[in-house]
């Protein structure tokens, strides 16, 4: 455990330092998010966010490098962990701020995250086998594999791009989903006696380090973004750990039946159903329309929590509450034999969170009734000071 919380208070350190620099530099790059009739934010913010991202990842591979135990971890022969991340990252670094300078085209973004996805293959991050209802794996060779791999990243990628649309909200569920991915990983190998160095476990860890340190400055009101810069490297991550631990761990050996087996397949659905489900939504909405899948709008899921009344922090943090509970629920699910009171605890809270979500404040609803300029945010802002 000492391995991994190095590595997390590297990975976040090292973004929560590089980020005012990073902002300093996207104001220079003319990097910035000038407000849009679909944005929140009322004033341009700059984006590159994920550059001090990136920066934290590749401090903390570089602290895992020197001890020896996560060495092995990084590359053990058949799955080069650290040259899987670092060139796919890179890769996907480099669109960012493309995307996040001079706007690219969705098709060469696309040809980005499969090439990534290309990159974790030949590395040996693919998915081999996946889990059965009769508590067997089934081998796929490549040419079920390689195309399910690719599937599984540029799936994951867009859908947290997708979520990115209020301060702090994709930061957070995916620091959220990574945690859940480290805590499943790590203590079902502690429970079964199996070692606790593995690559998914230190990409998660890794992973929810960079959210943990960029989170502060992304939070509402944010003074960055990540941008797709940040957005697609997270997915990119958040899918390289799920990956790597399907079929990881031999139902045969696990204590508390065949549901852990089946956990790594659902938890990423589950955690991630909030931004899957607005992506497939957005999707069915904007074709059912004769507009492009990649075409933007002002209805996502977080959209209509604003029209709802809800103020900005208070929206993301409903979605961070959904997100937290579907993942404590499903890892207590796969750890715990009270599998019941676990599922009736989740159950219990899910029924709170409804209505927490459906309770707006009066003060809310007079200020959204009352126009813009007395909600949340201030109409005008004073222009902001690099």
């Amino acid at each position: 455990m000492r391995e991994y919380l190095l590595t997390i208070l590297v990975a976040a350190l090292v973004a929560y330092l590089l980020t005012p620099s990073v902002r300093r530099f996207a104001v220079w790059f003319g990097a910035q998010a000038v407000p849009r009739e679909r944005d929140v934010h009322v004033i341009p913010t700059p984006r590159l966010g994920g550059l001090a991202m990136f920066g934290g990842m590749v401090a903390a591979l570089v602290v895992a490098t020197g001890l020896p135990e996560m060495r092995k971890v990084l590359d053990d022969g058949d799955i080069s962990v650290a040259k899987a991340l670092l060139l796919s990252g890179g890769l996907i670094v480099l669109i960012g701020i493309a995307d996040d300078r001079w706007e690219v085209d969705a098709l060469t973004k696309f040809a980005g995250q499969v090439a990534a996805a290309g990159i974790f293959i030949m590395q040996g991050i693919q998915i081999y086998v996946i889990p059965l209802p009769t508590g067997e794996s089934l081998s796929l060779p490549p040419a079920y594999g390689v195309p399910l791999t690719v599937l599984v990243v540029v799936a994951t990628i867009n859908a947290v791009n997708f979520i990115d649309g209020l301060d702090g909200l994709a930061a957070g569920v995916v620091g959220i989903a990574a945690l859940a991915l480290f805590s499943y990983a790590y203590l079902l190998s502690r429970t079964n006696g199996l070692t606790t160095l593995t690559g998914a476990t230190l990409v998660a860890a890794v992973l929810f380090g960079m959210c943990a340190g960029f989170l502060p400055h992304n939070f509402s009101p944010a003074k960055i973004f990540m941008g797709d810069t940040g957005s697609m490297l997270i997915g990119l991550l958040l899918s390289a750990s799920t990956i790597m631990l399907t079929g990881q761990f031999d139902p045969a050996i696990l204590a508390n039946g065949l549901f852990p087996f089946f956990v790594p397949v659902l938890l990423i659905p589950a955690v991630a159903a909030v931004p899957f489900m607005d992506m497939l939504l957005a999707v069915l909405r904007r074709t059912s329309q004769g507009r492009s899948p990649f075409s933007p709008d002002k209805q996502h899921l977080h959209h209509r929590l604003l029209q709802l009344g809800h103020s900005t922090r208070r929206a993301v943090l409903i979605m961070y509450f959904w997100v937290g509970l579907l993942a404590s629920g499903l890892v207590g699910l796969a750890l715990f034999d009270a599998a019941w009171i676990t599922l009736g605890i989740t159950l219990l809270v899910a029924t709170a969170g409804v209505l927490l979500m459906l309770r707006v404040p009066g003060r809310r609803r007079r200020r959204a009734a009352a126009g813009p300029g007395t909600g949340d945010q201030p109409a005008q802002r004073p222009p902001m000071r690099v």
